[in-house]
């Protein structure tokens, strides 16, 4: 499959991400997942970049990171260019927060 190919469904997304419809329809809402072409009905389409963009922050959540973390994240790795250091401050506060939350 074409990395511009936009031939993915909703369903066919959230079912390769491990999560619902609705769940991908909240990323959307919330600006985490980018809002992607539709056909002429009106479904939505999307390529492997959604996949793999919905997986991650499926995982990152999974990993207890708050929406907003999230966001952060996706900023930075829409940059590769960006210095490793701040992913890094952003996940030791993370760890941080759960070590606190588990004492």
């Amino acid at each position: 499959m074409s990395e511009t190919r936009q031939d993915i469904g909703i369903g066919a997304l959230a079912r390769r991400a491990g999560c619902l419809p609705e769940t991908v329809r909240y990323y959307e809402h919330v600006g985490l997942l980018h809002e992607t072409t539709r056909t002429e009905g009106g479904q939505r389409r999307y390529g492997e970049q959604a996949v793999r963009r919905l997986t991650f922050i499926r995982h990152a959540r999974d990993f207890g990171f708050s929406v907003e973390a999230v966001r952060e994240l996706l900023a930075m790795s829409d940059q590769p260019d960006m210095c490793c250091d701040e992913v890094d401050t952003l996940a030791k506060h993370h760890l941080e927060e759960v070590e606190s939350r588990l004492q």
